[in-house]
């Protein structure tokens, strides 16, 4: 939604930390829930772990690295091109792929000496799941938490079967509409927020008058964080 106003639910509102500036505060939602919801609600992931980032550079992608830093667990974030692979390491992520470079499951396999994944949070689909599958460990969970790739997502149906693999769609969701879960959530995100161990990664900040310049620079698929429109 755009304007001066807005009217929107109550369970919608959050309040965030003092140590914030407001266009921090506009920046932080969204994405801290979803990566909360897969990662911990979902995945029950623990500082033994790797996990394993697609679409890293996103919104989501950063809140998920930030967030399992924070728990300890190591991560391997997954991006297309190296020009975003210092800004990752930067971000957190203990190693990055850059899959228009390199091969994903060789990768992933020879950085965790063969083992895999213990954790996959993917919001693209289509054909990478097999790949996904293939650089997942033995018992691994897959969380599906989008739909980004236009081909259809084919079951892995072998690599399930061989490694015991869980495949799992998940969406906000299922945070945002059960009362409890929001309400852990909104704490453990206003927590790390306000100890500083979740900080969010603003790339740039738009005037009201030029929110169709805001839109094209989205499409450009070049920004690193979250893009802010002040009104």
């Amino acid at each position: 939604m755009y304007g001066e106003t807005a009217t929107v639910p109550v369970t919608a509102v959050a309040h965030y930390p003092a140590n914030l500036s407001a266009i921090e505060g506009a920046a932080i939602w969204m994405q801290y829930l979803t990566a909360y919801g897969g990662l911990i609600e979902v995945g029950n992931l623990t500082t033994e772990d790797v996990l394993l980032v697609t679409a890293a550079s996103s919104s989501v992608g950063l809140a998920a690295i930030q967030i399992a830093k924070h728990i300890g667990a190591t991560v391997v974030a997954v991006t297309r091109g190296k020009d975003k692979r210092q800004l990752l390491l930067d971000a957190g992520a203990a190693h990055v792929i850059a899959t228009n470079d390199e091969n994903l499951v060789e990768s992933l396999l020879s950085l965790t000496d063969g083992k895999g994944a213990n954790l996959v949070f993917d919001p693209v689909g289509g054909p990478m799941l097999s790949q996904l599958a293939e650089a997942a460990a033995a018992g691994a969970t897959i969380i599906e938490y989008g739909a980004l790739s236009p081909e259809p997502t084919v079951y892995p149906l072998f690599a399930a079967l061989g490694k015991g693999l869980t495949v799992r769609g998940y969406v906000l969701f299922e945070i945002t509409t059960n009362p409890e879960k929001l309400a852990k959530a909104k704490q453990y995100v206003f927590n790390g927020l306000e100890s500083g161990a979740l900080k969010p990664v603003i790339d740039r900040d738009f005037e009201f008058k030029d929110i169709a310049d805001a839109h094209r620079y989205m499409e450009s698929n070049t920004q690193f964080g979250k893009i802010i429109v002040t009104v």
